[in-house]
This record gives structure tokens, sequence and C-alpha cells, in this order.
């Protein structure tokens, strides 16, 4: 998760929700995670360029314990996060069990089966209601047995939905307690967030550790992934690929290029009939000349060489008819107008369908 937004509220001393300190922990459990990845078991292991970025993360396992204890999920919170709140859990209970049996009494009582709508008990409005039939709520009868406040009516008007006076003082003594739990869970989420700022600094450097690492882990089993090998890298522009696939085709499949370019000559002109790879073997040198410079393994044999390019230029586009018009022909000039105009010797230039646009 991002924690960005949390923590630059944090900074300014203000309260996180649920959802926000939840995905704090799920951070501080990958740092937990990673931590442990990162011990090696045996002292005689050389120590490689990853371990400085494990050994620099912070586990924050207070912090971590302390939301977990008191957040089940971003619409709960534990009844263990205070004593408190525990107390004001105890006490809703106690007081929706007192609702329920009133009600419950009031609705299964012989003499009121014919009043009632069904013998059920409702809510309207956070209140706890009885569905009474209107004919009844003007008799004399109705009124000593279940008046009480109207809230709500159906939309034929033929029930009305009564809170009898026999709960309102319980129900008004349990919207009460609702407002005390949700006080306290305001103070709860403050008093974590306050934790949490403590750490905001350790929080913003686990995050950017933890990135880090999944990225340069991304590219390994990516390199896995694809059977890539390291390229060896030349600064006299040397290229020379051997059993090179283009990345994004199947392995099953693609057929491998073997390409040399730099040593005995600087320029290749590669020609052939439709469908015989032309295109493909020029994307390939690009892409895998792209990887190598971004730091990615190369799907290519072990032994493999790359130029190192400040610039790669390409006007690579598939002939869409045999009668190209004059603005497909102009927009492939445009282009090697533009590449001629930047490149100089330290760039690599991918040009397919030279002119193909004219006679």
């Amino acid at each position: 998760s991002d924690l960005s937004p949390s923590l630059a509220r944090l900074k300014m001393r203000g309260t996180l929700g649920t959802g926000e300190l939840l995905d704090i922990a799920r951070v501080l459990e990958s740092v937990k995670n990673a931590v442990s990845y990162g011990v090696r078991m045996e002292d005689d292991l050389e120590a490689d360029s990853l371990d400085e970025l494990f050994e620099s993360l912070v586990p924050l396992d207070d912090l971590l314990h302390e939301i977990r204890r008191c957040i089940i999920s971003e619409e709960e919170i534990s009844d263990d996060a205070s004593s408190t709140l525990k107390h004001i859990r105890r006490a809703m209970k106690q007081t929706n069990q007192k609702i329920h049996t009133q009600l419950t009494t009031l609705v299964s009582s012989a003499s009121n089966q014919d009043k009632l709508q069904d013998a059920i008990v409702t809510m309207r409005n956070g209140r706890y209601c009885i569905p009474v039939k209107q004919e009844y709520r003007s008799s004399s009868e109705y009124k000593n047995q279940v008046s009480g406040m109207v809230h709500d009516q159906s939309s034929t008007g033929s029930t009305l939905f009564i809170e009898p006076l026999a709960v309102v003082n319980l129900n008004n003594e349990l919207k009460e307690l609702e407002g005390k739990e949700q006080s306290e869970i305001e103070h709860i989420l403050s008093i974590l967030s306050e934790q949490a700022s403590y750490g905001v600094d350790d929080l913003a450097h686990n995050q950017k550790t933890l990135v880090l690492l999944d990225f340069i882990f991304a590219k390994a089993k990516y390199a896995k992934d694809i059977d890539a090998s390291k390229p060896i890298f030349r600064e006299d522009g040397i290229i020379n690929i051997k059993q090179g696939c283009h990345p994004l085709l199947d392995r099953k499949k693609v057929v491998p290029i073997n390409v040399s370019l730099g040593k005995d000559f600087s320029m290749l002109i590669v020609t052939g009939p439709n469908t015989g790879g032309k295109t493909v073997s020029l994307k390939t040198v690009g892409l895998l000349s792209l990887m190598g410079q971004a730091g990615l393994h190369i799907p290519a044999f072990q032994g493999s060489s790359l130029g190192i390019f400040r610039e790669i230029f390409a006007d690579i586009g598939d002939e869409q008819s045999i009668e190209q018009n004059l603005s497909t022909f102009s927009s492939h000039m445009t282009n090697i107008v533009s590449i001629v105009q930047q490149a100089h010797r330290d760039s690599l230039v991918l040009l397919d369908e030279l002119c193909g646009g004219t006679d």
C-alpha cells in the first residue's frame, strides 16, 4: 500500500481511519517478513549487495501489535481495544436484550395479535419499533396497550411503525451508548495515530526500501521466467547478440537470432521475404539494448554483448496496403529527417521498410 498520504497526515498530527492504519500494519508485516528472509543463518555465507537494504528495515513491532490488537477490519474495532469500549459494548448488549425482551412480550401477547400487521420487531430511524395496523391508531384500547411514537408508515399507509412508550427510555439509553461508543472509537484511533506518528520517518524509509527490494526481486523473477542472462556492456558500441529472442514472444515458438554489429561494420541491412522475421529482428535488437541499459537481464545466451548508447532511434511502421499514400511516406521522411539531425556515433538507429511508400 502507498502510505504517502497517510504519512503526510501523521506529520500534521492528524488522525487516521481504520483502513489507513491497517495499510500501515500490512506494510509492517511485509517488513517483518523481509527482515526474517534477509537474516543469514550461516556465518560463512558471503555478504551481498542486498544485505544493507534488509538490515536497514525498521520492524516497529509494538505499533504492529497495537494496530492488530485494536482493529479487526475496516468496519470493526475490537472490544479489547480499551476497557472503556468493552464496558460500553457490554452495556449496549444488556440494553438491547432488555428492549428485545419487552418488545417480544408485546408482539407475542394474544391481545395484540389483531392490532399488529406482523408479529415482528423492526428498526426505523435507528430505533426499535413494531408494525401496528393504522385502523387501531385512534382506538382507546390501542392507546392503553401499545401507545407510543410513530416513526414511519408503509407505502400504502396501512401500517404504522411505532416505538412503544415502554421502550422509549431504553432506546434513548441505547442511542446515548452508541454515541459514547463512537467517541471511544475515535479516541482509540487518535491514540494509534499518535503512536504511528512517532515512527513516521521509519515508516517512510520502510516503504521506500520495500519498493526497491520488490523491484529488484521482480527483475530477478522476470529474468528466470524468460531464461535471461547478464549482458556484457561495451563502450565501443559493439553488439553481439547470441540466440537472442524477442522478450514478448512465446519462448517455445520464437526463432532466436544472432546479430553482430559495430566491429567490422557499423551499418547492417536486413533483407528477405515477407514474414521472414526482419521487423522482429530489428525490434529484438532495440528492446534488448533498452532492457540491458535499464538494468534487466536479456533473453539471449550467456556472453552476449551490448553497446552503451546515449539514444536509440526507431522508425518502424508496418505497410498497411500495397498503395501507400503520400501522408504515410511523408511521416516516414519526417521521422528519418529528425533522426538524421539528432543521431551521432553513440546512437543506435533502427529503420524498417525504408521509403516503402514510394515506387
